[in-house]
């Protein structure tokens, strides 16, 4: 950045206390709000959001929404309303966000508010991907009884996630086949060397495998598919919510489901906190701050 700013970072997990300490190391004016149980913070943190409506800059979390109207903010000791955090922000500051959603994007639009949403940004889908897919390889070498080289795999989706997935199992020396619902998707798949599925013809072609990972955030894996599993499979869903996976259906039925959210700030804080911080310059950069 050309100047130092007046940067708040409000709530979050490891990656907004990390990204507090990247902003501060570049000379920003750094505030924290939210996060008293994060370790090593950069300065104490604020005890109210007095002087925020002042900030050039409010990084909000990823995502921004808890449960029940609340920030999502595990690393606080107290819950904190959601609308009381927008009402306090600066109408004329560029406040960045973290998968922003209809609901809250009119909450914000209410208060006279534009959220950037960072989280859509493909600079940062594409940064996120990499911890993402490393912290899956992680998850099934830990809970696969086989290895992961010789192991029959099968990728739901092929979007950013799937396909470095993909790439990786491959290199692992995994069998990996790969759904998707495009004509194009699939020539792609085969011209790589997987076996390509059409998402929605999975029925009959289920069976057999050791691992599935799901990255379609849609209803994918209903209770139907889900029997026609082999016992010992395992899945993995790596979709944002509700998920691609009937967990109830899968419980009743004995199939074990790792729902894997928010990897990036779980095994790799560090650089999830970089990419964030990028794609936050990019826009306010964008924004001519």
């Amino acid at each position: 950045m050309k100047k130092p700013l007046t940067i708040w970072a409000v709530g979050g997990d490891l990656r907004q206390a990390r990204l507090a300490r990247l902003l501060q190391a570049d000379e920003h004016l750094v505030h924290i709000y939210g996060l008293e149980n994060a370790p090593e913070l950069p300065r104490p943190c604020e005890t109210g959001l007095d002087g925020v409506a002042r900030a050039d800059c409010v990084v909000l979390p990823v995502p921004v929404r808890g449960e029940g109207g609340f920030l999502n903010a595990p690393l606080c000791p107290r819950r904190l309303e959601l609308s009381r955090i927008l009402d306090a922000l600066p109408p004329k500051g560029v406040v960045c966000a973290g998968q922003v959603d209809g609901a809250l994007r009119a909450m914000a639009q209410e208060r006279g508010l534009a959220l950037h949403d960072y989280l859509a940004r493909e600079e940062l889908a594409v940064a996120n991907a990499v911890p993402t897919v490393e912290g899956a390889l992680q998850l099934a070498m830990e809970a696969l009884p086989v290895t992961l080289h010789g192991s029959r795999t099968l990728v739901l989706g092929y979007g950013r996630l799937g396909r470095l997935l993909s790439h990786r199992l491959a290199a692992l020396g995994a069998a990996v086949s790969v759904s998707a619902r495009s004509w194009a998707d699939l020539a792609w798949i085969e011209a790589y060397g997987y076996t390509g599925l059409f998402t929605d013809g999975l029925d009959g072609h289920l069976a057999g495998y050791d691992l599935v990972v799901n990255t379609i955030p849609a209803p994918v894996l209903g209770e139907e598919r889900l029997k026609q599993l082999s016992p010992s499979c395992l899945v993995l869903d790596l979709a944002s919510r509700p998920g691609g996976v009937d967990r109830a259906a899968a419980g009743q039925l004995g199939v074990k489901v790792v729902w894997a959210l928010a990897l990036p700030g779980r095994t790799a804080p560090e650089t999830a906190a970089r990419a964030i911080r990028d794609a936050v310059y990019h826009i306010l950069q964008e924004q001519g701050v």
